[in-house]
Formats: structure tokens, sequence, C-alpha cells
């Protein structure tokens, strides 16, 4: 018996790096899975990467900017698995510069998928799983949204403003059996930071208390634990999966 046997979940960003190893750990604790993603060549490989291990999942092309699009990737959950029992807003990118050379567009589009996209898939899904009477919502923050990052005023701001949104809608999804975490990874090895200068890399890991960058399999992990009854007594909370770094 896995943890999510027979429920549904919808994972934004899913086609690579963490959102990929999110649905992965989902799928094989039982959930069926929804991929949404915007690079459809990435996201049609993922999903059949999925299925050819066992896992019941759908795919569907997604901007998460987009409110119809949106609606339509949580939709597609509903309509195939007639449930939408989990979602994760996880869709994100940087456009990352000083502020001295930071363009206002990129601050506009670092803002609008983080924040503007988490805000869009927590309305659609709630909206859903109202009707439901349940449901657990995890929304991805970063320890950039908590300690700050030179060159990331956009990405920080964008990832502090996700842990007030999650706290908001806990409290007002709350009485409807509605759960809404957020998970706030830390230095965490993907291809987008491996591609980091060596030196720079090792410079960070020192930061960490535990002496190494996590995994996405480790980020995963606490998604799975928000999203099962594990934490069935759980709103409201930011889980930081940093090795310590930023306490």
């Amino acid at each position: 018996m896995g943890l999510l046997d027979g429920r549904a979940a919808v994972v934004t960003g899913a086609a690579r790096g963490i959102g990929l190893e999110i649905a992965r750990v989902l799928a094989a604790e039982g959930a069926r899975v929804v991929l949404g993603d915007l690079n459809a060549e990435a996201l049609h490989k993922a999903a059949d990467d999925l299925t050819a291990s066992g896992a019941d999942v759908r795919r569907a092309s997604c901007d998460v900017t987009d409110a119809d699009r949106v609606d339509a990737l949580v939709r597609t959950c509903k309509d195939e698995f007639g449930a939408v029992d989990i979602m994760v807003n996880n869709a994100g990118i940087t456009r990352d510069a000083t502020l001295r050379r930071m363009t206002e567009r990129d601050f506009d589009t670092v803002v609008d998928v983080h924040l503007k996209g988490t805000w869009l898939g927590l309305r659609a899904a709630s909206l859903v799983m109202r009707e439901q009477g349940s449901g657990a919502i995890v929304n991805i923050s970063s320890l950039s949204g908590k300690v700050g990052n030179p060159g990331q005023t956009n990405y920080s701001a964008a990832k502090a403003g996700i842990v007030g949104m999650t706290k908001a809608a806990a409290k007002e999804l709350g009485h409807l059996g509605i759960r809404v975490n957020a998970v706030q990874p830390g230095l965490i090895r993907t291809p987008m930071t491996e591609a980091m200068r060596a030196d720079i890399w090792a410079a960070k890991e020192r930061e960490v208390p535990l002496q190494r960058a996590g995994t996405a399999a480790e980020v995963a992990n606490g998604v799975l634990f928000l999203a099962s009854d594990l934490a069935s007594y759980v709103t409201g909370a930011v889980l930081e999966v940093s090795g310590g770094r930023g306490m």
C-alpha cells in the first residue's frame, strides 16, 4: 500500500528537475498524476518515462501565468481521474541580475511565473477541492524567500510572497478540509545548479551544516509528507529542505 493510493495529483513544472522528481515520488506512492509544463518536448518525454516505469500519468501543456490554461490543467485531472486530491505548484524560472542591471521585464516575468502562477494553481485546485471537502496543496517556495540572494531580488521576492500566500490560503481554506503548505528547498543538486563554477559550488556547500547539497528526491519526499495523511494536522507550515542552511 502506498501513502497516496487512489489519489489524483497535479504537478506544475513537471517535465524536468525537481518537478519531475516530485511527480515520480507521488506516482511511486500510488498517486495518479497530471504533469503540467510549458516545454512540450520535455513534457512528452517525462510522461513516457513515467508511464514506462508503471506510473499512471497524463500530460497537459500549461503556461502557469495563463488562468485559462491552469484551469484546463486542473480540469484534466478532474476529468481523467475523477478528483483533484493534491496540487503541487512547482513551476518556476530565474532571470538573475543585480538591481542595477535587472530589467523591469525580467522582474515582472519571474514574479508572474512564481507568484501569480502559484496563485492561479491554488485558486483552480481549491475550487475543486472545496466541492470534495478535502485536498492538499503544496507550494514550492525557496530558501531565497527567507534569507534573500544577491542578484535575485525578483526571485527572492516572489518566493517570499509564496510563503505569505500559503499561510493566508491555509487560514481561508482550512474549514473546508483543504490543507495548504509550502516547501523551501535550499541548495539542491540539479542540472541548473551543477552548471555553477566548481569553486562557487564548493563554497556554497560549506555553508550547509550537513556539508552537502540536497537532491531533488529529498525535496520530493518533503512534498510527499505534506501531501499525505502523515501531515493530516499540518497546514500553513513551511518545511525547509535545506540541510540546515539559512538557520
